[in-house]
């Protein structure tokens, strides 16, 4: 007669999970982005290399200036999705466990007129009555990728079931137990959801943060058309759309990964 002991069941419950997490991700379409984008950054180093750079693309299309730009760039749209997180989150937690339709009107308002107006205005708008550079730029952007990630948030934790809450509650847990244990975890899916589209936003949208002298990819895009040097304005063009898909890319992964089983 075999015996089986709870710590031999735990080792296999915990390997077959293991298992199922390698089947689950690591499939060969989780590689299908990145490899259009090594594809399509190899051809475009073969076309550039080919060809015959006068001394004004030399000075724009070299590696130092090129990952100096992408490091703004990088830097500028990844600290704006950071600190949306870091506000939207909370306060589209806060809009909706409130009562008050006056609250939640005034900021669903704010939050769309922000993404509403255009992008370029926003920026211009807030270096005239504030100042150019970075900040100004982060803010902006801050500004225009709030929407989805606090309307996320409000979906998420709106779209709990009623009933999941009441057993939570007849467990004896308190308002933020279940807030922190049942209602966030269930919402963190569609948080997330919005989370990459707020991180897409802002690489996109950081382009025209050198209107304002905040750097980024956008410099070698403007620079390109204002000088009719198209092979600098097709460089910071693929640029800026491989970073983009590479970024949904990390964000699907972390998607996946941070979603609870089960959900």
């Amino acid at each position: 007669m075999t015996i089986i002991t709870e710590t031999q069941v735990l080792a296999t419950v915990s390997a077959t999970d293991v298992s199922s997490i390698r089947d689950r991700f690591w499939t060969w379409k989780r590689f299908v982005t990145p490899l259009i984008v090594v594809v399509v950054l190899g051809g475009l180093l073969a076309w550039v290399s080919s060809l015959q750079l006068d001394s004004i693309e030399a000075r724009t299309l070299n590696w130092p200036y090129i990952v100096l730009r992408v490091k703004e760039h990088l830097l500028l749209a990844v600290s704006a999705s950071a600190l949306v997180a870091v506000l939207a989150i909370p306060i589209g937690t806060l809009l909706a466990k409130t009562k008050s339709k006056v609250l939640k009107g005034v900021v669903l308002t704010l939050a769309n007129i922000g993404q509403a107006t255009p992008a370029v205005g926003v920026v211009i708008l807030l270096a005239i009555i504030w100042q150019t550079g970075f900040t100004t730029a982060l803010t902006a952007l801050v500004i225009y990728a709030f929407l989805p990630v606090l309307r996320n948030t409000m979906i998420g934790i709106q779209q709990v079931d009623a009933s999941v809450r009441e057993s939570a509650r007849g467990m004896g847990m308190t308002p933020l137990q279940v807030l922190f244990r049942i209602e966030l975890p269930l919402a963190v899916p569609v948080i997330l959801a919005g989370l990459r589209t707020a991180l897409v936003f802002a690489v996109g949208v950081a382009t025209i943060a050198t209107f304002i002298n905040a750097g980024g990819l956008g410099d070698m895009i403007v620079n390109g058309l204002k000088l009719q040097r198209y092979p600098v304005l097709a460089v910071g063009a693929v640029l800026v759309a491989c970073i983009a898909l590479l970024i949904d890319w990390v964000a699907s992964l972390a998607e996946d990964f941070l979603t609870p089983r089960g959900v």
